[in-house]
């Protein structure tokens, strides 16, 4: 993402100008956005003409609208982002007031405006224009006649490819049925690793398996490079990595990235950090459960005590269109940074996230114990029950 311009008032209203460059940038601008919001862009509007003679005709043209933001629509696997509502500038193709959809283009500026820019959209914008963020990483994982290729970005974890190939058993005295379906899976796989996977950006490629089938894909997939003569996997050999994992299908990542080999090789990746912060605070939870917090009530009022040293949120969370309830969560953010705490957001799109939005979204790691607290809020929440 590039930021053009920027300019904010004293009482936090004020315009940003913004260029996606990638398809992750999508994702940001997602959550940027909000209900109420004004988004100005460049468009396609189909329009009316009637000629001399009197017949009617139609035709697209391009032209730029500025929208009141109503209904924001994102697609998380063509990383596709549409935004509708009502026209509030004059345009000499669209009356004040029509409905319009906008599909947001990449490499296409776009101009934002809110009444009121917040903490945590400001540090968004911020990590999306930050080209350090961009530490990739590519995963295989995979089991016999199953590959998930996954690509994990700072900010989603994207399903680039899923290979399905129907495997025979062995038959007693011929093998050849098997391994002919082998060959045809790994062959499958190994088009997408070609496919989906930039070189130039991933820093490493985590090839997880249970058993052997890791071990078989990577010899024939670096025995094919040499009979193909393919430089780019040659070249990039150093960049995979082999990994257990307990199958080949997508969930399995998370064990993945919390492996200890994987974490120590990819400490400079965000998706890294978010894993060992829930791994962190599940120990705790299990080991000191009076120093591990989670749910909305309880997460504020050790906030409030100034208890919390690591706090862990879901973007899910700040997507939230009732204002009130959003603040809420800007507030719990800005407290807790405040008082020192560290704040890890998670991306509703990475395995970690999902795992965190089914504990409420928000969940922290605390200084020191406090027992009173929670004995006090499992009073009141068996009342609420």
């Amino acid at each position: 993402m590039k930021l053009l311009h920027k300019d904010i008032e004293k009482d936090n209203a004020g315009q940003v100008t913004l260029v996606p460059e990638e398809a992750e940038d999508m994702w940001h601008t997602y959550n940027l956005l909000q209900v109420g919001d004004s988004l100005r862009a460049s468009t396609f509007r189909k329009v009316q003409t009637e000629s001399t003679t009197g017949s009617v005709g139609s035709s697209r043209v391009r032209t730029t609208l500025t929208l009141c933001v109503e209904t924001i629509d994102f697609d998380s696997h063509a990383c596709q982002l549409r935004v509708k509502g009502t026209n509030i500038e004059e345009n000499q193709y669209v009356k004040m007031g029509a409905y319009h959809t906008i599909e947001l283009e990449l490499n296409r500026k776009f101009t934002l405006a809110k009444k009121s820019w917040d903490s945590v959209v400001l540090e968004r914008i911020e990590q999306a224009c930050d080209a350090t963020q961009k530490a990739d990483v590519a995963a295989v994982v995979m089991q016999e006649g199953l590959a998930n290729l996954v690509l994990v970005t700072p900010a989603m974890t994207l399903l680039r490819a899923k290979v399905e190939v129907t495997i025979p058993r062995k038959r007693r005295g011929s093998c050849t049925q098997h391994e002919k379906a082998l060959e045809r899976f790994y062959e499958a796989v190994m088009q997408g690793i070609l496919r989906h996977i930039n070189f130039d950006v991933v820093k490493c490629i985590l090839v997880a398996s249970p058993g052997f089938v890791k071990d078989q894909f990577i010899s024939y997939l670096f025995k094919e490079a040499v009979r193909q003569d393919n430089k780019t996997l040659l070249e990039n050999r150093p960049k995979f990595m082999l990994v257990h994992s307990s199958s080949g299908h997508k969930y399995s990542l998370k064990e993945i990235l919390s492996d200890p080999t994987v974490t120590s090789r990819l400490s400079d990746t965000k998706a890294a950090g978010e894993v060992k912060a829930l791994e962190d605070f599940y120990k705790m939870l299990q080991h000191e459960p009076d120093r591990a917090f989670y749910g909305l009530a309880h997460v504020e009022k050790a906030a409030d005590s100034l208890a919390i040293d690591t706090l862990l949120i879901s973007d899910k969370l700040f997507r939230h269109q009732d204002i009130p309830v959003r603040s809420r969560y800007v507030r719990l953010v800005d407290n807790v940074r405040d008082n020192g705490g560290n704040v890890r957001m998670f991306s509703s799109l990475h395995v970690s996230g999902e795992q965190l939005t089914q504990l409420s979204g928000v969940a922290a790691i605390l200084r020191f114990p406090i027992v009173d607290l929670s004995e006090a809020e499992d009073g009141s929440s068996s009342d609420d029950e």
